[in-house]
């Protein structure tokens, strides 16, 4: 056989020798991890739970999920030993890093107290109407007919006062 068909089956074995080298010295660096668990240190599953480990056995592993609150979980499904402080900062909320500035989680708390004042104070009923306005306004609302008439009667009131002072 000629070295050139030969050279993809090479390749291809050096590949998976790589790929399994660096599986292999992943899962030597998680049993490690493992190893290091000690009572009262801080471990998330590979569930996504956090707890704190009570007892180790040669397979288990007895976690504290809450105040008063024991699991027991094998060794292999600890996907994580946690530092004290991370593992304080994630379940308690502490972070020694912060200078006391509190960011919000929604933007209502940012706005300003006056500005708030100021639009409780805007009153958005309907305004009483000024007295001239009124009678324009019922004017308004009467049929075409009936303002027609009146203005008419009121003309000839006015018409006949002017007769009677001619009269005279």
């Amino acid at each position: 056989m000629d070295i050139v068909t030969l050279l993809p089956f090479i390749v291809l074995i050096g590949a998976m020798f790589l790929m399994t080298r660096s599986a292999k010295k992943k899962q030597q660096q998680a049993a490690s991890m493992r190893d290091q668990m000690q009572p009262g240190t801080g471990v998330r599953t590979i569930g996504g739970m956090y707890a704190t480990v009570k007892e180790v056995h040669a397979d288990m592993v007895l976690l504290e999920v809450a105040p008063g609150v024991h699991a027991v979980y094998a060794k292999n499904a600890i996907g994580a030993v946690l530092a004290d402080d991370e593992y304080n900062r994630i379940v308690h909320g502490d972070d020694p890093k912060t200078d006391g500035t509190i960011v919000p989680d929604d933007a209502s708390s940012l706005t300003d107290l006056e500005t708030e004042a100021e639009d409780a104070k805007i009153d958005l009923g309907k305004k009483p109407e000024a007295d001239g306005a009124g009678d324009e306004a019922d004017k308004a609302k009467e049929p075409a007919g009936e303002a027609v008439s009146k203005d008419a009667a009121a003309k000839d009131g006015k018409a006949g006062d002017d007769t009677a002072d001619d009269a005279k």
